[in-house]
């Protein structure tokens, strides 16, 4: 009797695991439906400028389906307003491993940077251990990764902050941050990469752009992905082979807008935390 009831129960648990890998999706099959800020450039905007919405472009391509957007301001409840409302069926940069979505394999991964002015000798800087930052005047985008170093280091109380969570239609702090290290009001300024170096290449006065790296958590160098529903096998090995195939042509693109790019495997897997993204 025993026998029989055990059996009962793995069948039970075999059918329950089946009907979870069988459990219909909620993707669109004739369209590639991404959720995007539409004023978060260098990332994306309603222009479609953004390299996200090129990387977009190439995910179309090759799935031979047309490209349709769900708008929305990045920041609180934009995980949980676009792809868990069913509005869209992707986004395209969402750190690998983060706890709010699930994600493809990482298409690139990048690091913060320190912006300066080209000539100040700050362009060799590797850490925010290098006892020069000490000395000048320091910017960060206030709640991410640097700034717990620079609390470390007791250089957070001097250090000019700038906000990270605002609507991108009507704010830019990180252009305001960059604009300030070109005229003096700071010395350099730690940042996302993507970001940092979108900025520094657009910018009339030539600044230096060199990758950070910590030798202490948390990390600042960080893996990205394509950020999808949990569950959805299939479109997960879908936007994986997409991955594969189109790999030259995404890179480009980053290149293209000066992301600084850092080989994946040297990025650490686990949370992070990203300039100008995410929301749950």
């Amino acid at each position: 009797m025993a026998l029989r009831a055990m059996g009962a129960v793995a069948l039970a648990l075999i059918s329950t695991v089946a009907l979870g890998q069988t459990r219909p999706d909620l993707v669109s099959r004739d369209r590639l439906r991404v959720c995007a800020d539409p004023a978060n450039m260098p990332f994306s905007d309603k222009a479609k400028a953004g390299f996200e919405n090129r990387i977009a472009e190439i995910v179309a391509d090759e799935l031979k389906l047309p490209l349709r957007y769900f708008w929305m301001p990045q920041g609180p409840g934009f995980v949980r307003n676009t792809l868990g409302e069913g509005m869209c069926d992707l986004i395209v940069g969402y750190a690998s491993d983060s706890d709010v979505v699930d994600h493809s394999n990482p298409y690139y991964a990048s690091t913060y940077v320190l912006v300066s002015r080209a000539g100040s000798g700050l362009d060799n800087v590797q850490t925010l251990d290098d006892p020069r930052l000490s000395h000048i005047k320091l910017g960060v985008i206030a709640a991410t990764p640097p700034t717990d170093h620079l609390l470390r280091l007791g250089l957070l109380e001097k250090a000019r902050a700038y906000a990270l969570l605002v609507d991108h239609r009507f704010a830019s702090p990180a252009e305001e941050a960059v604009h300030d290290v070109e005229t003096g009001v700071t010395d350099a300024l730690a940042i996302w990469g993507p970001l940092g170096g979108y900025l520094a290449k657009k910018a009339p006065k030539p600044l230096a752009v060199a990758p950070l790296r910590a030798d202490r958590r948390p990390a600042l160098a960080y893996r990205i992905a394509f950020g999808l529903r949990r569950n959805e096998i299939e479109w997960k090995h879908r936007l994986n082979d997409v991955i594969r195939a189109r790999k030259p042509e995404i890179e480009a693109v980053l290149r293209d807008y000066g992301v600084p790019l850092v080989p994946i495997e040297a990025a650490p897997i686990g949370p992070s935390v990203q300039g100008g993204e995410g929301g749950e």
